[in-house]
Order: C-alpha cells, then structure tokens, then sequence
C-alpha cells in the first residue's frame, strides 16, 4: 500500500516539476521577447528593477498558459466551420489576443504591445511552451508511455486495443524504384537506409510495374479498392455522359470509387478499422481525413476536412507549420530564381501562386497527414493508408534528381523516422510499410522541344486552325485542388478542356500521355473512320519525332499500335514477345503490350492514345504537360515503383515473379492484413465475366531480398 502511494505522490511530483520547468521556460522568453522587442513592454507597479519586471513576467506566463489550457479549445472549437487554412492564420490573432487579456490579469503590474506584437511574442510563447513539455515528457520514459496509452485508450472510446500487430501504409508519392535506392545509398534517407542495410535488414525492396496509365489515380484507386478497371488516364472524355473526368477531382474520385466498389464487390483494403489521410479514395475506412472521394460530402459524418482543424486547434502545430510554409515559399522562389539565372534546362515557369501551392502540399498537407498518421498509431488502428505528396509536386517542376527534390527526399525521411518513433510508444506492435504509386521520368516537355503543343498538332493534322488563345499551363494539379478543398473553394470538374464544337476534337494531356477524342461521333471511331474523315492526323501524329507510338482501333485488324515510317502492331494475334520486340513498342520494354491490349479493353479508352517519345539511354520522355518531371505513360522510371515491406511479412510474389498492376499490389497488401489477423476482405471476390484480378495464393516464409 505504502509503495503504490509513493509512486502516486513521485508521479505528482514529476508532473509538478514539468509544470514549474514550463512556466519557468515562458517567463524566461517573455523576458527576452520584452527586452529585444521594441513594442513589447513589461511593467510593474513596485518598480521596475530585474526582480519586479521578472514578477510580472511570471504572472504574464502564467496567466497566458491558463488561457491557453481552459480557453483555447473553446475557442477552436467555435471556429470550426471557418476554412482549414484560414482557421490556421486565425490561430495568431487569437493566440495573440490571449496574450493582450493576460497581460492585462497580471496583478501587480500589465505589458504593453501592439497588436502586431502581441501575434510575435504569443507564437513565440506557445512554441517554446510546446517543445519544452514535450522535451520533459519524452525524457521521462514511462510517464510519457503512460500518457501516450491513456490518449490511445481515449481515442479509441476506452476500449483496449487489440495485441495483433497493426500496419501502416506510407505511400510515398511519384517516389520511383531507382530514385528510392538512390536516396538510400547516397545518405538522404537514412531511416530508410537502417531498414535495408546492416547486419540484420528489417525490410525488403521491390520493384513493380505500373499500369499504361502510371499516374495516382489509376494507382491508388487499384491498391485500395482493387480494381482500376476504365481508367485509362489521369484525365478523360467519356462520350457516352459527355463529360470530362479527372482523378482529382472530388467529383471524378468518388464515382471512380464507387465503379470499383461495385466491379470488386467489396469497400476496399481498409473497410475494417482502417484510417485513410491524405489519399485520392477511401479505401472503405471509416475514419478519413484530407480524403478527395468523400470531399464534396456534406454532413456529420464528413470528415474529409477533420485532419486540418485537429491538426490547428494546437496553437503550437499552427506555430510551426506557418513558419516552416513561409520558409518553403522562399526557397521555392530562391531556388526558381537560381535556375533561370543559371539558365538551367530543361525548366519550367514556376510563378505565379506555385511557390505557395508547393508550401502547401510539401508543408501543411505533409504535417497535417504526418500528425494524422501518428494519431492512428496512438489509438492502435488496425491499418492506416497515408499519401505523402511533397515529393511528386517538386519532382514535376524541378526534376526528379534535381537537387530540390532530393531535400524533399530528407524531409519524407523524417517524416517517416517520428511515425516509426510513435509506433515504438503505440499500445500494439505495428508493421510499417513503404510503397509508391509510381514514379517519375525527366525530359523536356514536348512544347520545348518542338515548339508546338499535342492539341496544336491535332489541329494541324485535322486541317484545322490553330486554337485562337493560348492555353494556361495548369501547375501543381494535385495540390493546388486540395489546397482549393482546404479553403472550401469549389472546385471544378476539369481543369479548363471543354469541347469546343462537337465536330472538333477534345486533346487531353496526362504527362506524356495524349488523348484524342471526337465528341461528335458515337463509340470509340476506328483507324478507318478517322482516316476518312482526316487523312492526314494518323500519318502527322505517327511520323512526329516526338511521339513514340499511337493506340487505335481497326475494324479489320483489331487493336493496332502505329509507329513513324509505317510500322503496325496488331496487339490482338502477336504474342507479348513478338509484339516487344517490334517497332515501335520495342524500346518501352517488357510489359509494354500487355499494359497496352489492357487499356485498349476499357470502355471509354479514347479514339486515338498517344504516347510520347522515349529514349532508353537518357530515360527521358516529353510530357504534354508543363513538366520536366512527369509520368501518366510508358517510358523510363515513371512505370517502376517500389514495395518496401517488413520482413515478417511473406515476400510479395514468389522466386522469378514480377509484380504487375496496382491490383495485384492490393491482393499482396490484402494478404500481409490477413497474416496480421487484420481487417481482410473477401478472399474470393465475385468478378464481372471476362475481368482480371485473381487473388495471389498465399506463398510460404522463405525471407530474400528482391532489391535487386
């Protein structure tokens, strides 16, 4: 009896001193904000010698950390309906008009400061405060694992969490195969370099295959939900409902969502317990935040936006998250400012509102997911599938080796390092795992090289004008619509493409991946349609330098791929090696007609698909974007990403095999949930007659490294 009163009163004694260590902490920087702060004074009515000013700054602290504690959640909470980004520039009013009322409480003395000021010193207070508490309570071992299983005991409704391992999904966006294990020799990701190397490797590294359509969307929506059936692109025109669909879009994602759901028969990977942050789809999880699918939602059980106002009702996250979004938007104009000075190639134009996009999705969505995640973690969630964009928005406008990306690489790195440190504290074992949805290839764009644009060439091989105005490159896509959902501005179905004339034709870009679509017609037009009606466009798209191959449709012939200097490839008799090894599919590599005769089966593939130009020795590719790092089509590292999974777990296929196609990534992360006892969908899944997706059997332990 006497010990466990003794540890009740050592346990209040270090909580006291906690408390003691913090206030006196904030008195100390209130002092210094007082003396190196002009419009920042501290007075007292005994006088104003060191000790009195000291009394008075003591009270300060004291009566802010009050307010802090009993006010602040209140008056979060009484801002919930306000935008997520615009909450968090309110968080340094508010912090700051907290510190003007505490200063005027302080009973034997007050503070003057301009409002401007108050804002200064009340970050500044509240970010000190934080990291000094967190200091103490990590120091302190047990008191911080105790606290930490009380939190997740609390969040998961008091109910314990389960002791089978749990498992988190990192999706490391646009992160290819060769760029990951670049990084890891070179020192830029050492966490991740700790898993692989040493005396006793904890993870393994394998490479995939992506789809013909190498982008997110495709790729995600195959890994969550288990079927990227008729998604030929990242961005498409269907005919039949005249209407433009774009992944990213809340739109376009949910009745993506809702097409696979109903084509695989079940929710998704995480319909059980599962949490999904930052992704395209839900995956059927319960519990989502930053989540496109459900954005346009409305009601009590949305929480598309829920991340962002958890995440800013921390006075001290906001702190950090804004210093650290101003930060980027000055190296972002920095480094953009040093390549045209150097005249670096190839670039593109990184003005107007991208600095502050790029901020976004490298700082606040990147923070928000990232705290996201480790709440999961905390409250001992089954499985987690988290998307980290910041590497994929960098690598578009700098390269995906340019130096900008590779301290992109460092900061993920950390990233993963402080949810691998909360998974140590978590009230179950947890398995983490690295996975990308593809990657990226460098190359000029195909306007650069050629000086002419996709759509212009369609034109001109339709005997048709040159459009009247200028298209307005769209940069940073992907982030700039979240950052759009994160400030509740609506946002569209399409990025701008309308069809004109229902007589011209619709030219969509998605990297280097072109699409060509007559509205006008019914059904997808043949080779022999389109060379009746424009002679000319078949022959001018072929024979462009450019571009590397064309998909069409025969009526005699079936699927056809037409290359320059009349080579043909009927992908419907030859055999994957035949067909391989002919121009013009021959320097894409293995994979390349099966991910083609694939796509050609979808139902709302276009009239013509297009495919740019690649060259084997460079890697390089010519995006129908403004990107000098791009994916969406064939070529290069874009079509290679990379699982990286803990041993525990059986190795993603057996020996000689290679893992092709989102959705037989999602059979392997089925797989690895059910040998956690974790949430699983139906093993057998009633298909559609005549679609793919068999499950994967489940193959014995036999541990090997598949890096190579």
């Amino acid at each position: 009896m006497g010990g466990v009163v003794g540890e009740r009163w050592r346990k209040a004694g270090r909580a006291a001193v906690r408390v003691v260590v913090v206030w006196a902490v904030s008195t100390l920087t209130l002092l210094v904000l007082a003396a190196i702060l002009p419009d920042f004074r501290l007075t007292s009515e005994s006088g104003n010698s060191l000790t009195d000013i000291a009394l008075t700054a003591a009270w300060g602290a004291a009566a802010f950390g009050l307010l802090s504690a009993l006010v602040w959640p209140i008056v979060v909470r009484a801002f919930l309906l306000v935008p997520a980004l615009v909450l968090g520039l309110l968080v340094f009013f508010l912090n700051g008009s907290l510190l003007l009322i505490a200063l005027s409480l302080i009973p034997s003395g007050g503070g003057e400061a301009q409002p401007e000021t108050a804002v200064v010193v009340a970050a500044a207070m509240s970010a000190v405060a934080s990291a000094t508490s967190t200091a103490l309570a990590v120091r302190d071992d047990d008191a911080y694992r105790r606290r930490l299983s009380r939190l997740a005991v609390r969040r998961r409704g008091g109910e314990p969490a389960p002791e089978t391992p749990g498992t988190v999904f990192l999706q490391l966006d646009g992160v290819g195969h060769d760029v990951l294990r670049y990084a890891v020799d070179s020192g830029l990701m050492p966490t991740v370099a700790g898993w692989l190397g040493g005396e006793q490797p904890t993870h393994r590294l394998t490479p995939w295959r992506t789809d013909w359509s190498s982008q997110t969307g495709a790729s995600q929506l195959g890994i969550l939900h288990g079927s990227n059936h008729d998604v030929p692109a990242f961005r498409w025109y269907e005919k039949d409902a005249g209407r433009l669909m774009v992944c990213n879009r809340p739109a376009g994602a949910a009745e993506l969502q809702r097409r696979a759901v109903e084509r695989t028969g079940h929710d998704g990977l995480l319909t059980l317990d599962g949490a999904g942050r930052g992704n395209l789809f839900s995956g059927g999880a319960e519990q989502v935040a930053l989540v496109l699918s459900v954005a346009a939602r409305r009601g009590k059980n949305n929480r598309s936006r829920a991340g962002y106002f958890a995440y800013f009702s921390d006075a001290a996250n906001a702190v950090r998250t804004a210093v650290s979004f101003v930060d980027e938007v000055c190296r972002e104009i920095t480094q953009s400012t040093r390549a045209r000075m150097r005249k670096v190639t190839p670039r593109v134009k990184r003005g107007g509102l991208y600095p502050l996009i790029r901020a976004f999705a490298t700082v606040v969505e990147r923070d928000v997911v990232v705290a996201a995640v480790m709440g999961d973690v905390l409250a001992g969630r089954t499985a987690v599938f988290a998307d980290l964009v910041a590497y994929d928005e960098v690598a578009h406008h700098s390269g995906p080796r340019s130096r900008d990306a590779e301290q992109v690489l460092a900061r993920l790195d950390r990233s993963i390092a402080l949810i691998a440190k909360a998974a140590a504290h978590a009230p179950r074992p947890y398995r983490i795992v690295l996975l990308s949805d593809h990657g990226q290839s460098p190359g000029e764009t195909f306007q650069g090289a050629y000086g002419v644009t996709l759509k212009d060439l369609v034109r001109a091989g339709c005997r048709l004008p040159r459009a009247r105005r200028a298209e307005r490159p769209v940069r940073g896509a992907e982030a700039r619509d979240a950052a759009k959902i994160a400030l509740h501005v609506p946002v569209g179905d399409g990025d701008g493409e309308r069809p004109g004339r229902r007589s011209e034709p619709v030219v969509l870009a998605s990297g280097n991946l072109g699409l060509v679509s007559f509205p006008d017609v019914p059904g997808r037009m043949t080779r022999e349609q389109i060379e009746r009606r424009h002679p000319a466009l078949l022959s001018t798209l072929a024979e462009h330098p450019g571009i590397g191959f064309l998909l069409v449709q025969s009526e005699e012939h079936g699927a056809l791929v037409l290359g320059a200097d009349g080579a043909e490839v009927r992908l419907d008799e030859e055999s994957d090696e035949a067909t391989e090894a002919a121009r013009p599919l021959a320097v894409f590599g293995r994979g390349a007609a099966a991910a083609v005769r694939r796509t050609d089966g979808f139902p709302h593939v276009a009239d013509i698909m297009v495919n740019s130009a690649y060259d084997p020795a460079t890697g390089r590719v010519h995006a129908f974007e403004e990107q000098i790092g791009s994916h969406g089509g064939l070529g290069g590292e874009q079509s290679r990403p990379f699982l990286l999974s803990p041993l525990e777990f059986s190795p993603p296929l057996a020996d000689g095999r290679e893992l092709v196609g989102a959705e037989q990534v999602h059979e392997v992360l089925r797989r690895w949930l059910g040998e956690c006892e974790g949430p699983q969908v139906p093993v057998e899944i009633s298909r559609p007659e005549g679609t793919s997706g068999a499950g994967i059997p489940i193959i014995e332990h036999s541990w090997q490294d598949d890096s190579s």
